[in-house]
Parts: structure tokens; sequence; C-alpha cells
């Protein structure tokens, strides 16, 4: 199963895929909030779609950083459709990379347990907010 993890800047992508992989899961980042590509996200047709995010605040606790809200509102326009998209969408302000990588597995465990042929449309996991 191939697993596209985006979100904004400092959300915790590389972490995240890191872990992901250490745990032997087919997991990549994708830079969707640096490209005007609607659908960039879906490139490598991924079974798997993950949106991470993070408040202004909660980045600049986690790194320095020269930008302001205005970059990170474009980075969510870019990140809209990805989103909308998503099998699964989580808030990172208030969870350590542990946490963020705990939940994310436990998601995927459970979404590997559901029956994914033959499903209608309406039926798709819908994204979740944690």
């Amino acid at each position: 199963m191939k697993i596209a993890i985006v979100g904004v800047c400092a959300s915790g992508k590389t972490t995240l895929v890191s872990g992901l992989r250490a745990a032997g899961f087919n997991a990549y980042n994708v830079a969707q909030e640096h490209s005007g590509i609607h659908r960039f996200w879906d490139k490598h047709h991924p079974d798997l779609l993950v949106m991470i995010d993070a408040t202004l605040p909660a980045i600049k606790k986690r790194r320095l950083v020269y930008w302001d809200e205005e970059r990170l509102t474009v980075q969510h326009a870019r990140l809209a459709d990805a989103r909308e998209h998503a099998n699964l969408y989580l808030q990172t302000d208030t969870l350590d990379a542990a946490q963020v990588l705990a939940r994310v597995i436990g998601f995927i465990k459970q979404w590997e347990g559901k029956p994914q042929d033959g499903l209608a449309s309406d039926d798709r996991e819908q994204p979740k907010e944690c």
C-alpha cells in the first residue's frame, strides 16, 4: 500500500514519513504545499492520503521560520484539494511526533482491516479531524 503524506511546512511530514518507513510502511512525502499543480498529491496514485496540519504558533515552536500567516494561507489553498480527498486529516499542534505516528499507524491498521473492493464512492472513508 502506498501512503502519501501532505501538509504545511513544519507540520511533521518528514518525521512522520521516516517513522512510517521504519515501521514497514511504504510512505512518501508530497510537497503539495509548494506546488500550484492542483492534484500533485495524486501523481503516484496513493492508496491512502494523509494530511497533517499545524498553525503558525505551533510551527514557530518547532522551527525558526521567517514567514507569516500569509504564506500559511497560500499553503492551505494549495492543499485544499488534498484535504478534500484525504483519508485522514490530523491537526498536529498539540501532538508530539510519537503521538502523530501512533495515530496514523492506528488509522492505517484500521483502514487495512476494512474491505476496499467494491465500495461505492459514497462509502469511501471520509477525512477525519482528530
